[in-house]
């Protein structure tokens, strides 16, 4: 058994960034000290989620990767010994930015970078806006707890992503994520949307044998006359899509979910979907519709 502690912050983001940077200190730091070995942060977790609206004065929100919250939370997985799983607003170049997942080794090094490949644009999710598309593709990245593949937020509703990192060895599906109701769906349609979304994901945990990670943020971030109520419900799922952990859906949490990576092993042996899979047929899903 090759048990690994995992932890995550669920938090609720004002717009006061040092604020959140101290309170995410303090999360990691308590996590750590209750035994966490990787510890997952949400999308975008030092601001605002500010997608919300198109607004040039937020690219000074951007920073270079490395830069100042790669030396920040880097210090932090030095001192306390833990994989840090983060999630930045990179300025690549003027002009050029990003949605970055950055990993900081338990030196503060840090272990690989993941651009966020899929990148939407909804009423009040304005990403293209902001965001380049990734160029890095979908590669896991190698860490002392493990081989982890990380991706981003609208990331999670694409099996072909979870498929390719499966496919190179990831040993867990990271998902950072901001993601909440729109205030003028019903209740109803509000539900199914937040079932959905968590739906999908667990069936990518039973379609490649692998763990899901998914943190997302929660509370409301207000934006002009209307705002995101952020559905929280961050969760844990296992090999064969059972719920280990769920979070609340209005509750900031800082939970600690122990994981048999090995388990992994045993359940691809009983269902051996990558064994079956007919490579040989497959060439038309590099199409964008089949007419």
């Amino acid at each position: 058994m090759r048990e690994l502690k995992i932890g995550f912050l669920q938090q609720h983001n004002t717009a006061d960034t040092k604020n959140n940077l101290l309170r995410l200190a303090e999360g990691i730091s308590d996590l750590a000290k209750r035994g966490a070995q990787l510890i997952v942060l949400q999308e975008l977790h030092n601001s605002l989620y500010f997608c919300q609206t198109e607004d040039v004065n937020n690219f000074d929100l951007a920073e270079p990767i490395p830069g100042p919250s790669t030396r920040f939370f880097g210090e932090l997985a030095k001192e306390f010994g833990v994989v840090i799983v983060t999630s930045l607003f990179e300025k690549r170049a003027p002009g050029l930015y990003h949605n970055t997942a950055v990993v900081l080794e338990k030196d503060g090094s840090i272990a690989g970078t993941y651009r966020k490949m899929h990148i939407p644009d909804d009423p009040a999710y304005y990403e293209k806006f902001y965001f380049t598309p990734g160029d890095m593709g979908f590669h896991p990245i190698q860490t002392s707890v493990g081989r982890l593949g990380v991706m981003v937020c609208w990331d999670q509703w694409y099996p072909e992503a979870a498929r390719l990192m499966a496919l190179q060895g990831a040993e867990l599906l990271i998902y950072p994520t901001a993601i909440g109701y729109e205030p003028s769906d019903t209740p109803e349609e509000q539900q199914r949307q937040r079932m959905a979304w968590q739906t999908v994901q667990r069936g990518h945990a039973v379609a490649n044998g692998l763990p899901v990670i998914a943190v997302n943020r929660v509370g409301f971030e207000p934006s002009g006359d209307s705002g995101i109520l952020f559905w929280g419900t961050s969760f844990v799922a296992g090999p064969q899509g059972e719920l280990i952990y769920e979070a609340s859906t209005d509750e900031e949490e800082s939970i600690i979910v122990e994981l048999d990576l090995d388990h992994s092993e045993q359940v691809r042996r009983w269902w051996p979907f990558l064994r079956d899979r007919r490579t040989d047929e497959y060439q038309d899903i590099l199409k964008r519709f089949i007419d």
